[in-house]
């Protein structure tokens, strides 16, 4: 079952210089450093976006250019270092798709191009001046994670489960992008929704933050956008399922069996749009003069199998808006 819900946010309309870009000698293969957080199984699924991105511009990956994969596997300390392995082939675009791994390049360069195609509040984070005229070298699309995204997913978790008022926040502490936890507690305030913060910087702290929840009397939980805890999805819907908790993530990525909703941007549709930046910027253009993109669109994925396993009955009309029902 699909429909389409759309909404539209206002959008777009510093770095130290540490490691020069090379010159490359004529018509020699372009390469591109991709920069990711997770490790290589789970950002399969960006590779396979960013890479259809690019053939659908023409190219073909270990052709027409040459792609340098570098993953950190979740440890983002190790990001920095990563970074300058990409800087040092050198290469001529690094394709870091998050907060955390746009920061680490920008420690490394401010002269190879970066771009980026899910970072949370770019400008509030440092990465570029403004939305429309970024003014560094670093451009991309934002995954845009806002005081009305998360009023929204609160307000969707309230509908399925009237006289909810204790909600579970699950996030981890070690994502930079994730430092503004303020916004939720915005959301949540004028909403009249209580939240109970949860640290996870790894997945041996699950099970801790649960019996937190279990001892909080939670009545949903909602996961914030993050690479360690999509990656480990699996295991945090095995847990919401132990414990018949609804569990709210942002995107139809992280749904799996235990997840019972999804609202947010496509992130695979994002990453797959950033190929068309490093087609430009590969042709000629400076990262300072492309605008960063924000999503208009947002998609509710329900996943009807979690609501029965948790015996939680879900309104015909609230499936009728759902984008996408998973049976």
């Amino acid at each position: 079952m699909r429909r389409r819900a759309f909404i539209t946010l206002v959008g777009a309309a510093a770095a130290w210089p540490v490691v020069a870009r090379a010159q490359q000698p004529a018509g020699k293969v372009p390469r591109v450093g991709y920069l990711g957080v997770a490790s290589a199984s789970d950002g399969r699924r960006g590779v396979e976006a960013f890479e259809t991105g690019l053939r659908e511009l023409g190219h073909v990956p270990g052709k027409s250019l040459v792609i340098d994969y570098r993953w950190a596997s979740g440890r983002y300390e190790q990001l920095e270092g990563l970074a300058w392995e990409l800087a040092r082939i050198p290469v001529d675009v690094i394709f870091a798709p998050t907060t955390a791994a746009s920061l680490a390049a920008q420690k490394v360069t401010a002269t190879i191009p970066i771009v980026f195609s899910t970072a949370y509040a770019p400008v509030e984070t440092g990465l570029v001046a403004s939305l429309a005229r970024p003014g560094g070298n670093i451009t991309g699309l934002s995954y845009y994670v806002s005081f009305e995204i998360l009023g929204k997913q609160l307000e969707l978790l309230r509908e399925i489960r009237p006289g909810l008022s204790q909600v579970a926040v699950l996030w981890n502490p070690n994502n930079p992008a994730m430092q503004r936890i303020s916004e939720v507690k915005k959301a949540a305030e004028s909403l009249g929704i209580h939240l109970r913060i949860i640290e996870a910087r790894g997945p041996d702290d699950f099970d801790g933050a649960f019996l937190t929840m279990a001892r909080e009397s939670a009545d949903a939980i909602l996961v914030l956008p993050d690479p360690m805890l999509s990656e480990n999805r699996a295991a945090l819907g095995a847990l919401a399922l132990k414990n018949r908790l609804p569990m709210m993530t942002g995107s139809r990525e992280d749904i799996s069996p235990g997840v019972l909703m999804a609202y947010g941007a496509n992130r695979s549709d994002l990453t797959r749009r950033a190929a068309s930046y490093v087609e430009k910027i590969l042709k000629g253009a400076k990262p300072a003069d492309l605008p960063i993109e924000q999503p208009t669109k947002f998609d509710l994925v329900v996943n009807l199998a979690t609501a029965r396993a948790i015996s939680l009955p879900i309104p015909e009309a609230f499936l009728v808006r759902a984008d996408e029902v998973i049976e």
